[in-house]
């Protein structure tokens, strides 16, 4: 059957995009969790922007911003990314989209709040709407251990794990994912997607 060319060919949406920076692999294989949950959304490392990824967060319905929590904030390099596409926020090219934030970091608080904080007052002044972590794990839940460990409810935070060959324990890849899924219902119910 060919398709009626006077008929409009239905658009794809286009995907979720996570912009991440990672320093030793460990933001990018929570991005992998997070993505499983979303189910197809484009992996965009920071530090290999082409003008296909900026083209692609322009369209997005959704970003979720990731980034390793170093010295109390975001990573430097993460900084860059935010302070390049600040250049969409006078002409309003991400408001209303959602935003998210994801981070990591070696020690359990690490002061990782103050990245989450970093990346939602960014987003608050892009003027996209913040979605935070809703997962309730132990001891509230005591069958969901590990789930949402560190308790946050900003964004997803996650602690990096002493194997290297894992970088992310199970448990915060699940809170991940359900993050994810989160992220993803929310691009639908606001209609973004």
């Amino acid at each position: 059957m060919t398709q009626d060319p006077l008929e409009p060919v239905p658009l794809e949406p286009a995907p979720i995009c996570l912009p991440y920076f990672t320093g030793a692999g460990h933001t990018a294989r929570l991005a992998q969790g997070i993505a499983a949950g979303i189910g197809a959304p484009r992996l965009i490392d920071v530090t290999e922007m082409t003008s296909e990824d900026w083209d692609a967060l322009d369209a997005a319905p959704a970003i979720v911003f990731g980034a390793p929590t170093y010295m109390g904030s975001t990573a430097a390099r993460f900084d860059m990314f935010l302070e390049d596409a600040a250049s969409r926020w006078d002409s309003h090219g991400w408001t209303d989209k959602i935003a998210a934030g994801f981070t990591v970091a070696t020690h359990g608080s690490g002061d990782k709040l103050a990245a989450l904080q970093r990346m939602a007052v960014y987003s608050a002044q892009m003027g996209m709407i913040w979605v935070g972590q809703a997962a309730i794990g132990a001891p509230v839940k005591p069958k969901q251990v590990g789930i949402n460990r560190d308790g946050s409810w900003l964004g997803l935070m996650a602690t990096s794990s002493r194997d290297k060959s894992r970088l992310i324990e199970a448990h915060d890849l699940e809170t991940a994912r359900r993050f994810g899924k989160r992220i993803a219902a929310a691009a639908d119910r606001w209609g973004q997607r």
